[in-house]
């Protein structure tokens, strides 16, 4: 499915009138500060729930005011023959979002029924973002590999979501023993029981997304001419070493984790090891390489969800600062072979002969002014 009607209230500096958008490319340009990366978040919300940007509901609500509100519409998307499924402005599913910040309250809508989870939006509108922040899948700590395999896993194992919030909260209640500066045995047995088992569904599951990713990745890579792609490795790290039981790793660490205080092994420091000749490649690459692999593992990321039948929409912010001509023309050909719908925002009118070599997809320009888009 793709994103073809947007429409926003109170959301920064956007105009409230609504947007019809292309199931394919949509291009945005328009000077800093225009609205252009304010529209990627409004579609972000309705795929992630947040602002890729800030953490705060209130960065993004518009000044003296306190509820926000996002609407989409969407339509079936494209086939595998990249033409559409439904009529234009055939609308089979709608999505809302909308946030009270003084009251703290969120409120969501599928198709005019409230909805308790955010999940119920997100899986309807898988969201990837490439913007300049993304790079630190590579540079960064294992953190950011994390959320990056767990949004493959979400989409691809629909229990996921659910596994993980109650991992979340018995991590949470865990730690909060660990911290007591006391030892409660009997307390500890029970967290860690259920901690466990959790575990255990957790890894299954973000095993078999990266079995997945990792055979796109490769045949991807396989059609790339780069030095780096024979030397690299990539692995997943269940967050302890699985040739003990995590139950046994969790009694054997216990005077560690009490110093600590908070859990030190488990699904919550699983990670994708990335490494070349058997070093970090955050370590051995240059800038322009870990550019390279990152884009490519976006790319892997889509290249599941379309053998699924999915559609994902990518959220290009900027990417003129940071991908050269050449990136960005095997980006635009790669998502547009995928049959994704990709928003790119720049500050120069973009170049579509310059994205795209040989046929070029459906596409809808836009220049963005004042929170306000004028399709060219």
């Amino acid at each position: 499915m793709a994103l073809v009607k947007l429409q926003t209230e109170n959301f920064r500096n956007l105009s409230s009138a609504p947007v019809s958008f292309s199931p394919s490319f949509n291009l945005l340009f328009g000077e800093n500060g225009s609205g252009k990366t304010s529209v990627l978040e409004a579609i972000g919300y309705l795929g992630l729930g947040r602002s890729f940007r800030v953490s705060r509901h209130q960065a993004v609500v518009t000044h003296a005011q306190q509820r926000l509100t996002v609407f989409g519409g969407l339509d079936q998307g494209l086939t595998a023959d990249s033409r559409l499924v439904s009529e234009p402005g055939q609308l089979v599913h709608r999505l809302g979002f909308a946030r009270d910040t003084t009251q703290k309250e969120t409120l969501l809508r599928v198709d005019g029924e409230a909805v308790k989870n955010l999940s119920a939006l997100a899986r309807h509108l898988p969201v990837s973002v490439i913007d300049p922040g993304v790079f630190e899948i590579v540079a960064g700590g294992p953190g950011k590999r994390r959320q990056f395999l767990d949004w493959s896993v979400f989409h691809v194992e629909p229990s996921f979501a659910g596994v993980w919030q109650q991992c979340q909260r018995v991590t949470s209640q865990r730690n909060q023993t660990l911290r007591n500066g006391r030892l409660d045995d009997g307390l500890l047995r029970v967290w860690d029981n259920q901690y466990t088992q959790l575990a255990d569904r957790l890894t299954e599951a973000r095993s078999a997304a990266f079995g997945l990713f990792q055979e796109a990745f490769n045949s991807l890579v396989a059609e790339v001419e780069a030095p780096w792609v024979e030397g690299m490795k990539m692995d997943f790290y269940p967050g302890w070493d699985t040739n003990l039981p995590l139950a046994e790793v969790l009694v054997s660490h216990r005077e560690q984790e009490l110093r600590m205080g908070h859990t030190l092994y488990g699904p919550n420091r699983a990670d994708i090891k990335l490494r070349f000749q058997g070093r970090p490649v955050a370590e051995t690459f240059s800038r322009g390489q870990q550019k390279t692999l990152v884009i490519l593992m976006k790319i892997a990321q889509g290249m599941v969800l379309s053998r699924l039948g999915k559609q994902v929409t990518f959220l290009l912010d900027d990417i003129n600062a940071e991908l050269d001509v050449g990136h960005r023309s095997m980006l635009a050909r790669k998502l547009h072979e995928l049959r994704c719908q990709v928003f790119i925002t720049s500050i120069e009118a973009p170049r579509p002969d310059e994205l795209w070599q040989g046929t070029k997809p459906d596409y809808r320009m836009f220049h963005v002014e004042h929170g306000k888009l004028t399709e060219e």
